[in-house]
């Protein structure tokens, strides 16, 4: 049956050794910057597993009353029951886990943490901080947008809607 006890259930990796080789040099390269600079980086996840994604997205999708509970589809390898055989039990089962994994945004059934191009990190301590980009400028950050651009330098991209999510295309 659904419920918060899924979340132990195909773990999330939060080492950047976990990220395709051109990403993970990527990002460790902007993750030096940052130290070199002073601020501090705390990751959350990197990869993600497709088995995990499917428990996100329909978790959302039930607890939000966008999808019913039997209308999910299967996913080999993943033997979840989503419906407890009434709508009251199934929508709570799901907002537990919604609840559970911490979820803020709809997860996507096609993220770029199952193709291992994108990482969830926390970035701090770097207002007032200079910098250095990809190119060797120095660059001090007055707000975050500026953080966003030397990450880009990096191949490193902001997801804006996203607070904690920076990936390889911006997705």
């Amino acid at each position: 049956m659904s419920g918060a006890s899924w979340v132990n259930e195909f773990p999330t990796g939060t080492s950047t050794a976990d990220l395709t080789p051109s990403f993970r040099d990527a990002v460790n390269a902007f993750i030096a910057a940052i130290d070199a600079a002073g601020g501090s980086v705390s990751i959350s996840a990197t990869y993600r597993p497709p088995e995990r994604a499917y428990l996100m997205h329909y978790a959302w999708d039930i607890a939000k009353g966008t999808i019913q509970p039997d209308r999910v589809p299967a996913m080999t390898g993943v033997d979840i029951e989503w419906n407890h055989g009434n709508k009251t039990q199934s929508v709570n089962a799901a907002k537990a886990m919604v609840r559970a994994y911490e979820i803020v945004h709809r997860p996507s059934l096609t993220t770029n943490h199952a193709g291992r191009t994108a990482i969830d990190m926390q970035v701090s301590g770097m207002t007032n901080k200079t910098i250095t980009d990809k190119k060797g400028k120095k660059v001090t950050i007055k707000k975050a947008s500026d953080l966003h651009a030397v990450g880009a330098t990096y191949g490193v991209h902001k997801l804006l809607s996203d607070p904690p999510h920076w990936s390889a295309d911006g997705h």
